[in-house]
């Protein structure tokens, strides 16, 4: 029986040691999302009960007003939607071969202009040329006011994700790329065909972290775009909120004794915005992990 009983205490034991890893990991996950939760619930509170009682979980006096009150802006909501995934598409797409094709090139050693690109990339890092230089190349030289290329050519190289990418390629195995030159493979064809799907981990975690950026995108509309039907989603949103704004401020507004459901709309705004980026996380969340640590096995 004290044999049985010592076994029974030390499986208990390596129990009790293997829960708690868990356990703590489900409520850090429980923390992180409680308030994803509470931005959720009150978008379908009514804003009236949401301002007196605070948030909850659950829906307080269930609506989909605030819902309804950005979709009142008609056709423009979803004409932002669709420019927004427009250029999310095509920057990502075009963005990420460009970076891979950079970061090909500095992690091959026997490049010939390895070092003097390595530099001008680097230099990139440390120095910047400011925003009226900015304004003037994309307005004056380029010309690129109402042009959806002026929210795509901004963010089409990003530095840190080509260093991420540069790592990942200089850690593939040369001998697979010695073996296609032998068989007479040029390097265009080894990039495409081998190196690239080699790298489908770091190009899936640039790729998406590219993505986001574009998603997210308002600053250089609020710059180049005049054109109020090619503005992106976050612009749309983040003026719908300044409205609400200057109408909470409004002495005329106010005296006409019209509640605006400030909060439930702002709230709701944050739900369109960031859901679709949410679901996409958790896409490529596995991807993400392992191309974000990269640079510290190198």
């Amino acid at each position: 029986m004290t044999a049985i009983a010592r076994k029974r205490t030390f499986r208990w034991d390596r129990f009790i040691a293997n829960a708690l890893p868990h356990v703590a990991l489900i409520v850090f996950a429980g923390a992180t999302l409680m308030p994803l939760l509470l931005i959720v619930s009150a978008s379908f509170s009514d804003d009236t009960l949401l301002t007196r009682r605070g948030f909850s979980l659950l829906p307080q006096g269930f609506t989909t007003f605030a819902y309804q009150y950005v979709a009142d802006t008609g056709t423009q909501i979803y004409r932002a939607y669709f420019v927004t995934i427009g250029i999310t598409v095509v920057g990502t797409t075009v963005g990420l071969f460009v970076m891979s094709l950079l970061a090909y090139a500095l992690s091959r050693p026997n490049f010939r202009f390895r070092r003097i690109l390595s530099f001008a990339v680097f230099f990139t890092l440390l120095f910047n040329g400011g925003f009226v230089p900015f304004y003037i190349l994309m307005t004056q030289y380029l010309g690129l006011v109402d042009n959806y290329l002026a929210l795509i050519l901004p963010n089409l190289v990003n530095v840190f994700f080509v260093l991420i990418l540069r790592t990942y390629f200089a850690a593939l195995p040369g001998e697979v790329f010695e073996a296609a030159r032998m068989d007479g493979a040029g390097e265009f064809r080894i990039f495409l065909q081998i190196a690239m799907p080699m790298a489908a981990p770091a190009l899936a975690t640039v790729g998406l972290m590219t993505a986001l950026t574009y998603w997210n995108e308002w600053v250089n509309v609020l710059y180049f775009i005049r054109d109020p039907e090619k503005v992106t989603l976050q612009y749309l949103l983040f003026q719908i909120q300044q409205n609400i704004q200057l109408l909470q401020e409004s002495d005329v507004y106010a005296s006409m004794g019209v509640a605006i459901p400030a909060q439930s709309v702002r709230m709701a705004i944050a739900v369109i915005a960031t859901g679709p980026a949410a679901l996409l996380f958790l896409v490529f969340q596995k991807y993400l992990v392992r191309g974000a640590t990269l640079g510290a096995f190198k």
